[in-house]
This record gives C-alpha cells, structure tokens and sequence, in this order.
C-alpha cells in the first residue's frame, strides 16, 4: 500500500513539471518529501515498541492474565508420584524355621502384636525330635552332676581319686553344653507351642501385621514366610527419579508429601548409587514420622522433592505458565506502565512447575504468571496490523 501511494505521488509530480508549472512542481516535491520523512519516522517508532502489548488494567482482568513477580533463591523442587512403603530398618519377616503344617495363627492383618509373643504354632515330627533332644539332654545332665556329687564326696572322704573326680566334672560340663545346644536348637526354630511335636513362632518385634501369606492347616516348608510385621512409627516413600534430577537431591532434602486431606513433610534417607535395572531410574528412599497413624502402607501419594545444587541460593525461576515461544525464542512478559514487555530470556533446567531463568531477568520485575498465551495472541494480533 505504501509503495502504491509513493509511486502516485511521484506520478503527480512529473505530471506537474512536465505542464511547466514549477511552482506546483515543487509543491508536490515538497509534500512527498515530507510524507517520506512521517513514514520513516513511525517505522521506527514501531521498531522501538517491538515485543510490546498496551492494555489497560480493566482489560488485564478482563483476559484473565495474573501478575506476579519471579521466585527468587533455591533450586526448586520436581513433583513425581509415590507410594508408602514400612521403614526398611522397621520391617521384619517371620518364617517357618522347619516344615510342618500350621496349625495356629494368632494374629489377623492390621492386628497389633508384641515382640515375644506366639503368633503361629507348628506341628511337624521334626519339632518332636528337637524338643526330644532336649528332654534327653536334661537327663544326661542331671545324671552327670549327679555322678560329680557323688564324686565330689568321695574324693573328700579320700576314697576315689582325683583323676575320677575331673573325669565327672568333665562329663557334667559336657552334658550342660549338650543341654544348651539343643535349647538353642529349639529356640531357632521358634518356642514352645503346648506339645512335644509343636513349635511356637514368636514375634522378633513390635508392631503391626502388614502380611499374612499362610493359612490355617496349610503345610508348609523350611523358611516359608508366614507373617510381615512392621512398625510402622516411621514409614518411608518409595521415589524414582530421573538420573538428571537423582544428581541434585541430597540425603536430608525435605520432601512434600500430599494426600487428600493430609500433607506432613519427609526427609531424603538414600539415594541408590545404581540404577534400578527394569526402569533405569534412581531408587530414592524419604522417611516420615507416623506416629499418629495417618499413613498407610501401600498408599499413593504426590511428593515434591526439593532440589540443590545447580541452581544456588539467587536462583530467578517462574511459572512454566509464564513462558511462551514468539519466533523461536522464549519470552516472559513484564508489566510495563502501558501493558507489557515480551522480554527475551534464556531457560535453565525445569522443577516441578516452575523454570530457572539464567538470564533476562533480575527477579525484581512483575511478570504475567497466568494467561500469557493471551499475550503472545494479542502480541501476534499487532504485528499482523502492522504488516498490514
């Protein structure tokens, strides 16, 4: 359109001199000279107000655009699933030391128990020969010391020699380390259990049935498990993380933990040097307090992770929703008296729902958190225009 106005102009001006009207001839020269020199000036006004969007304040609202200012310091934080787990050092696996079939269970799932206490008998002939094993020891002790008594005496009355007397000393000693042998026998493979061919299985800790895999009467083999017991005081959050972000969560970084209704926070207890094989990301283990018995094991749950490292302490980061492509480029648009600034930045790693900015901005601006893809429309709309 300009290059059509330009061309007329220039027309009527060799028509003009060509009719030898000099006056009028440069007049026109005159006139076109000047409307060069407006078009030259507003191109570039345009060009100083490019990347700018005017609005009012009333039509801010309007768009639904919201304003904030950047988060400044830290690294951020990466928001993954999770799931409750027991405390690793709180749980404890109760197994069938020998084979034979259950006939006792104490204890249901979720059922407290304490440590000591008989959760599950076995009857089995193998329980029989132990626990006959130590009734048979018993006696060959008793029988022994009685020998050393009677030895003992007769070597005061000087009647039995000395070397007699150490030879009963010897055997009663043996027969007490015999005795201690098959009790400890015994006590491997669990307790009492109310019969010469049963065996109780006590609990090694307190706390809460968390398993139960056996059923009543069922036979089972050595090392069969037959309950979980956890305490579940502590409890810990199962995390996998991305190799990238495993490099910047320490031991001791705190973790978010959200629940409906509930949120408490963790700390980071390990990290996995090694990948986990099947998924080829980092196992990383949280441990939060419950006490009051607000988590369950098994339980999915959202964690936000807090992060270190890369960032530092005067680290600038935005809302992802604060950031938008216009030509290639990122932008972040700041509040400018007239509206706002598509402001061109540089993008570092992203946490969770927010970006490190490495550069264009200072962190001190006011900036449009929600809506700014209505500016970048409204941004696009004017260049439009302007072509045109």
């Amino acid at each position: 359109m300009k290059k059509i106005h330009l061309a007329g102009a220039t027309s009527l001006a060799l028509l003009v001199s060509a009719c030898g009207g000099t006056e009028a001839g440069n007049e026109a020269a005159a006139n076109q000279s000047a409307s060069a020199e407006a078009s030259g000036g507003e191109e570039g006004e345009n060009h100083a107000n490019e990347g700018a969007v005017t609005l009012s304040a009333e039509q801010i609202v309007t768009a639904g655009v919201q304003i904030g200012r950047p988060i400044v310091g830290g690294s951020g934080t990466i928001e993954l699933p999770a799931t409750i787990e027991g405390d690793p050092q709180g749980t404890q696996v109760v197994s069938a030391a020998i084979g034979g079939r259950v006939v006792a269970l104490t204890r249901n799932l979720g059922q407290s128990v304490g440590r000591g206490q008989t959760i599950a008998i076995i009857e089995s002939r193998e329980a029989a020969q132990l626990k006959g094993d130590v009734e048979a020891a018993q006696a060959r002790l008793q029988l022994a010391n009685s020998n050393l008594a009677r030895e003992q005496r007769l070597f005061s009355q000087r009647v039995s020699p000395e070397q007699d007397l150490i030879a009963a000393r010897t055997a009663a000693i043996e027969a007490r380390i015999a005795l201690r042998q098959a009790q400890s026998q015994v006590s491997a493979a669990g307790g009492g259990g109310g019969g010469l061919n049963r065996l109780g299985i006590v609990a090694p800790i307190s706390g809460q049935v968390i398993a139960r895999p056996v059923t009543l009467g069922q036979t089972v083999a050595a090392d069969t498990e037959l309950y979980r017991i956890a305490n579940l005081s502590q409890v810990s959050l199962a995390l996998n993380l991305k190799p990238e972000d495993a490099g910047r969560v320490r031991p001791g970084n705190v973790v978010m933990v959200t629940a409906p209704g509930r949120q408490t926070s963790a700390r980071i207890s390990f990290v996995s040097p090694a990948l986990d094989p099947e998924t080829r990301q980092v196992p990383v283990i949280a441990t939060l307090d419950n006490r009051g018995g607000q988590w369950r094991v098994g339980e999915p749950v959202s964690a936000s992770v807090q992060l270190s490292g890369s960032g530092g302490s005067s680290a600038v980061r935005v809302p992802t929703t604060a950031v938008q492509t216009v030509e290639g480029k990122s932008v972040i648009f700041v509040r400018t008296p007239k509206g706002f600034q598509a402001t061109p930045v540089e993008l570092g790693d992203a946490s969770g729902d927010t970006v490190i900015v490495r550069s264009g901005l200072t962190g001190r601006e006011q900036i449009a958190t929600t809506g700014s893809f209505t500016l970048k429309a409204e941004l696009g709309k004017g260049e439009a225009e302007h072509e045109d």
